[in-house]
């Protein structure tokens, strides 16, 4: 085991892989601390789908430009894609000419199905599309994890910058603009911030699950803790964990680390939820032969 665990930490890929599972674990539960709070939980999976498709037209412009290797201007296309899709659902919710949940829908079907035929036209296949759906220790490059530093950073310094006008804009929006907060400025750079949380996770855990370690976290968190504060620094301390140790298994065992990560954060929030509905009984059950007596 001491073996396994030396080899890990002296090879390259894998210290890349590290890194950008710390920085994930801690960016994704500061902006799903938000989400969650707006009710906005599958905003992340809207932006995961649509994100296929700026993969697929980096793919293509990396085809049309003759770069190599063809995915190299994948993670830029899908920056700038997710971003634009994720202002654009702000827009349409701002306005209210379409709800929040069928904007998110479209982006779903829009995102897969424009990923699927622009990849294809790059002379890919969908089989190119795995590792960026489900995550992919093999793929994190020297390039993926600069990526990733800069954009975690940024997500971090938002996220915990604007803690303030930010919690205030998710708890009440309408006293949020009473006090004179720029509440559109504010719904559409949350949004944004959501996009590049995506981005930073799509090489570790994929499109499809990456919501998963924006939110489940916080909900593991707000099981235990009843102040927003809390609920956040826990929420980053469970994704870091969570994280690594899902890298960490699937380097001994074969399996997608993203999967992995995502059954780890599921079986840790049913854990906690039994634990704290049975710690609750009991103290029910005391306080009750308190008053009896």
């Amino acid at each position: 085991m001491t073996d396994t665990l030396y080899d890990m930490l002296t090879s390259p890929l894998m210290q890349r892989a590290l890194i950008v599972a710390v920085l994930v674990g801690l960016s994704a539960p500061v902006v799903g601390t938000y989400l969650v709070q707006r009710g906005l939980a599958l905003l992340g999976d809207g932006i995961g789908h649509i994100a296929l498709t700026g993969v697929a037209l980096g793919w293509l412009a990396g085809a049309g430009a003759n770069v190599t290797p063809n995915d190299a201007w994948a993670v830029p296309g899908a920056i700038l894609t997710s971003v634009a899709g994720a202002v654009l659902i702000e827009v349409i919710r701002a306005r209210g000419r379409t709800r929040g949940d069928v904007a998110l829908a479209i982006l779903f079907y829009g995102g897969i199905a424009g990923g699927v035929i622009l990849i294809k036209l790059a002379g890919g296949t969908t089989t190119n599309l795995t590792s960026y759906l489900f995550g992919s220790i093999a793929t994190v490059s020297v390039p993926d994890a600069w990526f990733t530093i800069a954009l975690a950073a940024l997500v971090l310094l938002v996220g915990l910058g604007l803690r303030g006008p930010l919690f205030c804009l998710c708890h009440d929006e309408e006293f949020a603009r009473s006090i004179g907060l720029p509440t559109g400025a504010l719904n559409v750079l949350v949004a944004v911030v959501a996009a590049l949380t995506v981005s930073v996770s799509m090489r570790v855990v994929g499109a499809l699950l990456v919501s998963a370690v924006m939110i489940v976290p916080v909900a593991i968190a707000q099981l235990v803790s009843g102040s927003f504060a809390l609920t956040m620094r826990l929420a980053m301390g469970i994704g870091v964990a969570s994280c690594v140790l899902g890298l960490v298994v699937t380097y001994v065992v074969s399996a997608s680390p993203g999967a992995m990560i995502v059954v780890i954060l599921v079986g840790a929030y049913a854990l906690t939820a039994m634990v704290t509905s049975i710690v609750r009984l009991a103290v029910r059950g005391r306080r009750r032969e308190e008053v009896s007596t």
